[in-house]
């Protein structure tokens, strides 16, 4: 008897994505299998976000698309999990069709090892955590996802020991703050160095981090472990103080206007990312200027921005001063051609220097510098046989292509002392 098949659809962060990934390997264990073709199977699993009005609109429209297929015989079943049926349990009514309608889980759900994996062969993003502590006034993760809660370390290894024998090259942290990650008084730093452990060569890169919460044993462990990528996602938001009293977000004021001196001084070579809101309540044009000139001065690596979405049950959706949307929106533009300026001016000093770069997949791999999803990417040439996913390679930059490169394989006659981005 044939098994039955699932497809996945997949919306929003990696943390998300992770859920669905337990989910569906879950599944695969007790006799699923997925399909080859993701517009037709017994099952199909819509795994949802609902952080923005962007998030929503894009779950709404998953949602029908599924529910039409499933009306022609495509789909026997129409599952839809995750974010916007934990924060909208009263609306499947409204979504005739849908057979189950299933929050997020309460509880941290084991992966059955071997995982599966989505993200291909070369790399996995490993979930340490649930939840957040922080009560930003613009944000609906609390609400959704509920307080910050711990994975076990003895389940973080686990995964990860499973994931390194299996060939992955880079281990991806992530949480809503992995900076808060805590068991029994252990804090990230010894779950990290516990990792550092795990024989094998791979990356371990942290991904997101509250401005105020990067610890000096973090910085310790980011610059003596054999296996730490020099690279820090530490969305500040906002840089006028004002703005952020009004996010609730005071306890990161100093360090969010100096978070990018303070860490290339002390981490030689690192990369930073940061994401910035347009629009939110108080946000006047003359303090949208100083954000724009504290940007400048700050040179972040990469640099994204969104226009501020005023959500229900938050305590930013009731305050007063917020500029129109055309107005935020103008602006997240405005600071978006600012990160081009930027990105233009810092890439092309990485042509001709050589780096190490983590193959993901065939002619594609990724430096240090570039973290998966959101950053770019760099397309290979060789002259010999073209590495396979999972290979680390010396890369000399030929190219700087929009966001992305173009480099060079170099053979092992070649290679030239590494540089860091």
């Amino acid at each position: 008897m044939d098994s039955k098949t699932i497809a996945l659809v997949s919306l929003g962060c990696a943390k998300n994505a992770v859920d669905l990934q337990v989910m569906a390997g879950n599944l695969v264990k007790q006799g699923w299998t997925l399909s080859p073709d993701p517009d037709r199977a017994d099952v199909v699993i819509v795994n949802t976000c609902s952080f923005i009005e962007s998030a929503r609109e894009e779950a709404e429209a998953e949602i029908l698309r599924a529910i039409e297929l499933k009306k022609r015989g495509n789909y026997g079943k129409v599952v839809v999990t995750g974010c916007y049926p934990q924060r909208y349990p009263e609306l499947k009514g409204a979504f005739p069709g849908v057979d189950e309608w299933n929050g997020v889980p309460k509880d941290w759900i084991e992966p059955k090892i071997p995982a599966l994996r989505l993200t291909g062969k070369a790399f996995a993003y490993l979930k340490i955590a649930e939840g957040c502590a922080h009560r930003c006034a613009y944000c609906a993760i609390p609400l959704i996802r509920g307080k910050y809660r711990s994975r076990p370390m003895r389940s973080i290894l686990k995964e990860a020991r499973a994931l390194v024998e299996s060939g992955c090259r880079e281990l991806n942290i992530v949480a809503q703050d992995p900076m808060l990650w805590n068991e029994n008084g252990k804090k990230l730093p010894d779950l990290l160095k516990t990792i550092d452990r795990i024989k094998g060569d791979f990356w371990v890169r942290v991904l997101y981090s509250y401005p105020s919460e990067i610890s000096e044993d973090f910085l310790v462990w980011m610059l003596t472990s054999p296996h730490a990528v020099r690279y820090i996602d530490v969305p500040l938001q906002h840089t006028v103080p004002e703005v952020l009293v009004k996010m609730n977000r005071k306890a990161a004021i100093d360090d969010s206007l100096t978070a990018a001196e303070f860490l290339r001084d002390v981490v030689p070579g690192i990369t930073l990312r940061t994401t910035i809101m347009t629009g939110f309540p108080g946000e006047t044009e003359a303090r949208f200027r100083v954000m724009m000139s504290d940007l400048r001065r700050m040179q972040f690596d990469h640099l994204g921005a969104f226009a501020y979405s005023p959500e229900k049950g938050t305590k930013g959706a009731k305050l007063a001063g917020r500029p129109s949307r055309a107005v935020a929106e103008k602006r997240e533009k405005e600071v978006m051609g600012l990160a081009k300026e930027i990105w233009k001016m810092r890439s092309k000093r990485l042509v001709g220097q050589t780096f190490r770069a983590l193959v993901v997949a065939p002619g594609v791999a990724r430096m240090e510098s570039q973290a998966p999803d959101v950053d770019g990417v760099t397309y290979l040439t060789a002259e010999g046989a073209m590495p396979q996913a999972g290979e680390f390679v010396d890369v000399k930059i030929a190219k700087v292509k929009g966001f992305d490169f173009i480099g060079e394989v170099m053979s092992g006659h070649e290679r030239r002392e590494r540089h860091e981005p």
